[in-house]
């Protein structure tokens, strides 16, 4: 066996879409960072291991920014076709770019040292290279969902459902039980331009009618995800996967095998492209932090201080009998969107240097059914990752971050913050042109959108000389699009995954300064929503002229700032 040691200051463990924005923002941020990763793969249930498509908050102009837009907007443009093999590279290759980031996959962490409340080291073992890996950091971030480093560092955790009285909810139980959300091994298909044949295997279950597959929805499998396919809440969802994947395959087959060979269900030229030999977890261990979010903060919309994310997907409660409940499989009760998240739900108040992002935070079952979704995961992994590198950079716990300027860093890096304004840079205010709403630092729906011709320069003039070191801008990347990040299905044209065409593809930037001499550079190919140009000059004014958008005819952006 070999052994190999690690001194970073921040490590994540767990890679999925909270893990991944949770190293990307604590990197980024200054803070060497470790992600360890008990997959091949990163993504977790958006993986190619399981194929869950990324959703996240309802509503009007609530798509999630910041690391989680940057990564759906970096697949639109380097993944046309819509390959899963592609969408896991390009998730290795972010991670593999940042300077600052070490990239541990096929290592799950088994033990970990803890001395006076605080986490020394975690250990993980990676079974393909035969290596035990030690990392010790300053800050521990648990993003496995499954709450790794729960039991190894004796956190107090939940599991399972609690009773209307535990924390005064309106849910329905008089007692707390054991029992979870369960988990499912989603399956894709294929259209082809012939007639095709499907022989189940023989060990595969048998639903001959509606009412023996439970009269699970099934009529219009092409905008169907087949999330029914559920099993385990009755279960142990950590220590009995195995087991549910065993029971999950075999319901998989059987539903395929219905939908070809009993009934006309238009699946002739259908076939099976994919069903998943890892099941994708809704609920295991949570976290208990120094706030325990409930469902009573989800429908009063609470508002918190220290707010650093937001959820906005409807409490979408599974039964734990899953697949064998004999009705549709789950209970949706309307919640606010967006409702806030408070930074408190992120660290241990008793093991001094953990945080956690994801769906194993701080929050009742009841409250878990809305937080759960990944696009709500991966920001507040992004809010935990900048957390952990503010703590590091400033020699403070967790807890002790200062709230106010986690809020600014994170607006300033395209996440949105309900109730809370992001500060316009100072040099803004000597700024003169012609839409002097793109100036007020609002990053976010229609009425702060301006409308700009493209091939006309737009004129930003200083009322004096003044040091500007980089252009800031907040472009429109249709926050409203209803397409995902990947498809359920695969049909023979596949039409609705694209560049957003309001997005700017190229534009020239110019800059005038303080001896009158004119720069000019032109920059194509983006296909980000935020984006920074660099000036690194004293200049009397700056202006840009759109030049390209991704289709459309003219180009809209929220927001613009000179930045010293």
């Amino acid at each position: 066996m070999k052994y190999k040691d690690y001194n970073v200051d921040v490590c994540v463990v767990g890679g999925g879409m909270a893990g991944l924005c949770a190293a990307l923002s604590s990197s980024r941020n200054g803070a060497r960072t470790l992600l360890m990763q008990d997959r091949a793969v990163l993504g977790g249930n958006a993986s190619g291991e399981i194929r869950m498509h990324i959703g996240g908050a309802r509503g009007k102009d609530l798509r999630e920014r910041g690391i989680i837009e940057e990564i759906q907007l970096l697949n639109f443009c380097y993944n046309t076709s819509l390959s899963y093999s592609v969408w896991d590279s390009l998730l290795y290759g972010l991670a593999k770019k940042e300077k600052n980031l070490t990239l541990l996959l096929n290592t799950a962490c088994y033990s970990a040292e803890v001395v006076n409340e605080t986490i020394v080291s975690v250990t993980g073992y990676q079974s393909i290279a035969e290596t035990f890996h030690c990392v010790k950091a300053s800050v521990m971030i648990d993003c496995s969902g499954d709450s790794v480093l729960a039991p190894l560092t004796n956190a107090p955790y939940m599991y399972g459902r609690e009773s209307k009285n535990d924390f005064d909810e309106d849910v329905v139980l008089t007692e707390s039980d054991k029992k979870t959300m369960g988990m499912s091994c989603l399956l894709q298909i294929r259209e082809t331009d012939h007639k095709t044949v499907f022989t189940p295997p023989d060990w595969a279950y048998d639903y001959p009618t509606d009412e023996s597959m439970f009269y699970k929805p099934h009529n219009d499998p092409l905008h169907d995800n087949w999330w029914w396919i559920e099993y385990g809440g009755e279960m142990d969802c950590v220590h009995d996967t195995d087991l549910c994947r065993d029971e999950l395959l075999k319901i998989a087959y059987g539903v395929w095998d219905h939908m070809k060979n009993h009934g006309d269900h238009g699946m002739d030229c259908w076939e099976l492209d994919f069903i998943g030999m890892l099941p994708g977890k809704r609920e295991s261990r949570r976290y208990v932090g120094a706030y325990i979010l409930t469902r009573t903060d989800v429908t009063e919309n609470r508002q918190h201080h220290d707010t650093v994310a937001y959820a906005g997907w409807p409490m979408d409660d599974h039964y734990p009998e899953g697949f064998y409940h004999p009705h549709e499989g789950t209970r949706y009760y309307s919640t606010p969107s967006p409702w806030n998240i408070p930074y408190r739900c992120l660290y241990s108040p008793t093991v001094k240097n953990l945080m956690f992002a994801g769906r194993n935070i701080s929050v009742t079952h009841a409250a878990l059914s809305s937080s759960r979704v990944m696009a709500t995961c991966s920001i507040l992994g992004q809010a935990a990752g900048t957390a952990a590198a503010l703590a590091v950079r400033h020699h403070v716990l967790p807890c002790d971050v200062n709230v106010s300027e986690l809020q600014q860093i994170l607006l300033e890096d395209d996440c949105y913050l309900p109730g809370i304004p992001r500060h316009p840079s100072p040099i803004n205010a000597m700024v003169r042109c012609d839409a002097p709403k793109l100036l007020c630092a609002t990053d976010r729906g229609e009425q702060s959108l301006t409308k700009l011709p493209l091939g006309k320069p737009f004129t930003l003039t200083l009322s004096k000389a003044t040091s500007v070191k980089r252009l800031r801008m907040v472009l429109d990347s249709d926050l409203n699009r209803t397409y995902l990040n990947m498809p359920y299905h695969y049909p023979l044209k596949q039409t609705s995954y694209r560049m957003p065409e309001c997005l700017l593809r190229s534009v020239l930037v110019e800059f005038t300064d303080a001896d009158g001499m004119i720069h000019r550079q032109k920059y194509t190919d983006n296909h980000q929503r935020l984006v920074y140009y660099p000036v690194n000059a004293c200049i009397t004014s700056l202006s840009i002229t759109p030049l390209e958008t991704w289709g459309a005819d003219s180009f809209t952006l929220y927001s613009l700032d000179l930045q010293a």
